[in-house]
């Protein structure tokens, strides 16, 4: 009976070790990031770029070489946000995603997303997010590709469509009303995450 007593419990033990992570890292957004806007309208197609762009996550490690991505988040700043139509368009976007009381798009890791391969190779990933416009939060299923670069670097792409109106945001205008965005935009992200612990 003793015997089978220890046997039991070493089984649960190495139940227990081989379900928790090996290493844990946090990580934060490089300065090497590319997040763009697009959009259409009645005249041409328009683009953004995002100029500050910040960003953090934690990542577990499995024993297998896995990884599970516990928590991610970014953060965009309304303001440094720079259309190819200028300045007039620049203050209309500013004003259309409300940036005096909501200066920041964000987007937030909903549950962690367990055992994704590491790979220098991309692997697409479904991501549950809450992505937040001009004060308005809504769950988004983001399609995302990520590599991993031994524990190091993490770099994540991808693009989401998203419809205006949904965030309670009025397309905005420009050239004295003749040019009118269409309701549709395309968030385009390429990012590289990198450790900041070991």
């Amino acid at each position: 009976m003793k015997l089978y007593k220890v046997i039991l419990v070493l089984v649960i033990a190495s139940m227990f070790i081989s379900a928790v992570p090996s290493i844990r890292n946090t990580y934060m957004l490089s300065n090497n990031y590319l997040v763009t806007i697009h959009g259409t309208s009645n005249l041409h197609n328009w683009d953004e770029t995002v100029g500050i762009v910040s960003g953090a996550g934690i990542v577990d490690w499995n024993t297998d070489g896995s990884f599970d991505l516990t928590a991610l988040s970014m953060k965009l700043n309304v303001q440094s946000i720079k259309s190819t139509e200028g300045s007039i368009m620049n203050n209309n976007t500013y004003k259309a995603l409300k940036a005096e009381t909501n200066p920041e798009i964000s987007i937030i890791l909903n549950s962690p997303i367990k055992s994704i391969q590491a790979s220098v190779n991309e692997t697409a990933i479904i991501a549950s997010c809450n992505l937040t416009i001009a004060g308005v939060t809504k769950s988004v299923n983001m399609h995302v590709n990520v590599s991993a670069h031994d524990h190091a670097k993490l770099e994540f792409s991808g693009s989401q469509i998203i419809h205006m109106t949904d965030y309670g945001i009025d397309p905005p205008t420009a050239l004295f009303g003749t040019l009118k965005t269409g309701n549709d935009l395309t968030i385009n992200f390429k990012t590289t995450f990198t450790i900041t612990n070991n």
